[in-house]
């Protein structure tokens, strides 16, 4: 079910939220050339959808991004994984771009707050194959 969706007029470049019912979790999908105020929107996107639905499972999907992710670090480790925590999110698998390095060297496991395990994935499989992994079958 899609939640939100903004497309930049402009270029096409655009993030997608979307809540996959079938596997309970929140799934991102950013295309093209994100600029920093697309991120930010994107980013902001999540919280507001996050606030409804505590959902503790992400896939942040960048495998069609072009050119750098996000520019600001700083903000997403004191202001949104703090705050993300606090509506629940748990788990996140974020894909990277292709052949690009900018997301390792940026994100890595031991990034966010104690309590919010980010896994990083070369291809969506394997992201989905870990968040499956991560989620607690229902007695």
């Amino acid at each position: 079910m899609r939640l939100a969706k903004h497309t930049d007029l402009r270029d096409g470049s655009s993030c997608e939220l979307l809540f996959d019912e079938n596997n309970n979790w929140l799934r991102a999908n950013w295309l093209g050339y994100v600029d920093p105020q697309e991120a930010y929107n994107g980013a902001r996107m999540f919280l507001q959808s996050q606030q409804e639905l505590r959902c503790a499972y992400l896939l942040n999907d960048n495998s069609r991004l072009q050119g750098p992710w996000f520019d600001s670090v700083e903000w997403l480790r004191t202001v949104w994984a703090p705050r993300v925590q606090e509506l629940g999110l748990r788990y996140i698998a974020h894909v990277t771009q292709p052949r690009e390095l900018l997301d390792e060297a940026t994100l890595t496991p031991f990034f966010f707050v104690a309590g919010l395990q980010l896994q990083l994935f070369d291809d969506v499989a394997s992201a989905e194959d870990w968040l499956r992994g991560q989620q607690t079958p229902v007695a």
